[in-house]
C-alpha cells in the first residue's frame, strides 16, 4: 500500500528543480531578494493602514501594534529562512509543508497561498487604479479611469499595470527584478521625504494617552464584524485598550504580507542557502524601521480622535489636518509608485506557487512547462495575469482584504510547525541557516500567528472556511489521483505485490 500521508522527500524536491522544461533560471542575489521584500511590503498600506489602526483600534499605541506585527512576521520569516536554505525550491510554504506534513496539508497551504496572492494582487491592482485616478485629479487632468459598460464598470488602470508586469515577468525574472529595484528606490525615497516633513508637525501632546482607555466599538452587536476571539468569548466589540493594540496588530499585519513571496523565489536565487535568509531578514528590517517611523509621524501630527472622525483616515489626511495640503500630491505619487512594485512581486509569487503545484501534478502538469531560453513559466504567468486583471478591472475587491491576512497567517502557522517536525524526521539534513532556540521559537511563532488569526473577523473566517471546502473538493476530485508522487507510490506498490513483496517501500 502507498503512504497515506504522501510526504515528498527533500532530495526529490531538489532533484525536480533540474527537470527538463520544468526548471527555473537562478539569477537572484541577496540584494535582489531584499529589494523584493521591501517592494512587496512598502505599498499603499504604509500610507493608510497605520492611520486606520490608530483611529479605530489602538490610538498612539499603534506604534506597539507595528512592533508586534513585525515580531510575529520576523519569527515566521526565520522559519521560512531555515526551510529555504535547506529546500531551495519554488513554492515556499507549499513545498516546505509537502516535505514535513504531507500532501494533504501541502495542498491546503498551497490553496491558501493562492488565496492570499490572488486576492492581494487583485486588491492592490484595484487600489493602483484608485490612486491613479486621485493622482490625475490632483494634477487637474481630465482623464476618466472608469468606463461604464452596461451594468458593469470597467477600471482600465488595474488592467494596464497587471498587463505591463505580466509581460516583464514572462520575459525574465532578472529583467523584472531590475525594474522593481528602480521603482523601490524611488518609493522609499518618497517615504523618507514624507517622514522627514511629517516630523516638523509632530506635537508630543498627541501621544497622550498613549494607550487610550477601552470603549465600545461602533459595531456592537454585530457578530460578523467582531473578531472571532471576542465572538467566541462573548466579549463586546471594543476599541482601544490592550485588545485594541492586539486587533491593531492584526490589521497592520497586512502591511507585512509578502515576505513569504520572497521564499517562493528560492529556486531562482543564486546560492539560496545564503541569499534567501539574508535577503528576507534584511528586507524585513528595512520595512520595520520605515513602518514605525510612519506610525510615529501619523500619531504625532494629529490626535487619533481627529483621525477617527474621518471615514477613511490616511497619512494624507494627517497632512491635510495640519494644513500641509501640498503633501497630498507627494503621497499620491508615492502611493502609486509603491503599489506598482507590489503588483509585480505578487504576480511573481502567485505564478511560482501554481508552478510548484502543477509540477507535482496537483494542478494540470501542462501549466508547469517553462520557456527554454528565459526559464520562466510563461503559460502560468499569462493565465495568472489575465485572471487578476479581470477580477481587478470589473469587480469591487476591497471587501476581501482580510482574506489576504488569514491566508498568509495560516501559511505562517504551518511553516513554523514544520521546522521542529523536519528537524526530528531529518536530523541529517544540511541546514545552512537554523532558527535559534528551536523548537521554542517556531512554536511561539505558530502560536502568535494563530492569535492574530483569532483577532480577524468571524466573517473572514466564514469566507476562509468556504474557500477551504472548495479546495478540498478540487483535491479529492482531481489532485489526489493526478499527483505525481501518488502515482509513483501506487506503481511501486503494484510492482511490489507482483514481485510477491509486501508493497512497502524500503
Amino acid at each position: 500500500m502507498s503512504n497515506p500521508r504522501r510526504v515528498k522527500s527533500v532530495e526529490r524536491s531538489v532533484a525536480e528543480t533540474h527537470e527538463e522544461h520544468r526548471s527555473l533560471k537562478r539569477s537572484l542575489r541577496t540584494w535582489d531578494l531584499a529589494v523584493m521584500g521591501v517592494a512587496v511590503a512598502v505599498g499603499a498600506g504604509i500610507f493608510s493602514v497605520g492611520a486606520e489602526a490608530s483611529a479605530f483600534h489602538a490610538g498612539p499605541a499603534v506604534i506597539v501594534s507595528f512592533f508586534m506585527a513585525a515580531i510575529v512576521c520576523g519569527l515566521a520569516i526565520l522559519c521560512y529562512a531555515e526551510f529555504a536554505s535547506s529546500i531551495p525550491v519554488a513554492g515556499s510554504a507549499y513545498t516546505f509543508t509537502y516535505s514535513t506534513l504531507g500532501e494533504v496539508l501541502a495542498w491546503i497551504i498551497g490553496w491558501d497561498l493562492i488565496l492570499e496572492m490572488l486576492m492581494a494582487a487583485a486588491v492592490i491592482a484595484k487600489y493602483w487604479g484608485v490612486y491613479l485616478g486621485e493622482a490625475i485629479a490632483l494634477f487637474d487632468l481630465d482623464v476618466a479611469t472608469s468606463i461604464p459598460l452596461g451594468p458593469l464598470s470597467f477600471d482600465w488602470g488595474p488592467v494596464v499595470i497587471v498587463a505591463v508586469f505580466t509581460t516583464l515577468l514572462a520575459l525574465g525574472t532578472r529583467l523584472s527584478s531590475r525594474v522593481n529595484a528602480v521603482f523601490t528606490v524611488i518609493k522609499v525615497a518618497i517615504v523618507l521625504f514624507v517622514i522627514v516633513v511629517g516630523f516638523m508637525f509632530v506635537d508630543p501632546a498627541n501621544f497622550t494617552p498613549f494607550v487610550p482607555p477601552a470603549q465600545e466599538g461602533p459595531e456592537v452587536g454585530s457578530a460578523w464584524t467582531q473578531s472571532l476571539f471576542s465572538w467566541a468569548t462573548g466579549a463586546d466589540p471594543s476599541m482601544y485598550g490592550v485588545f485594541g493594540i492586539l486587533s491593531g496588530a492584526a490589521l497592520v499585519f497586512f502591511a507585512f504580507i509578502g515576505f513569504d513571496v520572497v521564499a517562493t523565489s528560492a529556486e531562482e536565487a543564486e546560492r539560496p542557502e545564503r541569499t534567501v535568509p539574508r535577503g528576507v531578514i534584511l528586507g524585513l528590517a528595512i520595512v520595520t524601521v520605515l513602518y514605525v517611523l510612519v506610525a510615529v509621524v501619523v500619531t504625532g501630527m494629529v490626535s487619533y480622535l481627529d483621525l477617527a472622525a474621518l471615514d477613511t483616515p490616511s497619512l494624507a489626511s494627517a497632512f491635510e489636518l495640519v494644513g500641509a495640503t501640498w503633501a497630498a500630491r507627494v503621497i499620491a505619487v508615492g502611493s502609486l509608485i509603491g503599489l506598482t512594485t507590489v503588483v509585480m512581486v505578487l504576480l511573481l509569487g502567485l505564478a511560482r506557487v501554481v508552478f510548484a503545484m502543477s509540477r507535482d501534478g496537483l494542478l494540470p502538469r501542462a501549466l508547469s512547462v517553462t520557456d527554454a531560453r528565459r526559464g520562466t513559466p510563461v503559460r502560468i504567468q499569462l493565465i495568472v495575469g489575465v485572471l487578476i486583471a479581470v477580477i481587478a478591472g470589473f469587480t469591487d475587491v476591497q471587501v476581501l482584504g482580510d482574506m489576504i491576512n488569514i491566508g498568509t497567517l495560516s501559511a505562517f502557522v504551518l511553516v513554523s510547525v514544520g521546522v521542529p517536525i523536519l528537524r526530528r524526521s531529518r536530523p541529517d539534513l544540511a541546514r545552512p541557516f537554523r532558527v535559534p532556540l528551536s523548537p521554542w521559537l517556531p512554536w511561539i511563532s505558530a502560536a502568535a500567528c494563530l492569535w492574530l488569526m483569532l483577532n480577524l473577523s468571524t466573517e473572514t473566517w466564514l469566507r476562509f472556511a468556504i474557500w477551504l471546502v472548495i479546495g478540498f473538493a478540487i483535491y479529492f476530485g482531481y489532485s489526489r489521483r493526478n499527483s505525481v508522487l501518488g502515482q509513483e507510490l501506487a506503481a511501486d506498490a503494484k510492482s511490489g505485490l507482483r514481485a510477491g513483496g509486501d508493497g512497502l517501500r524500503p
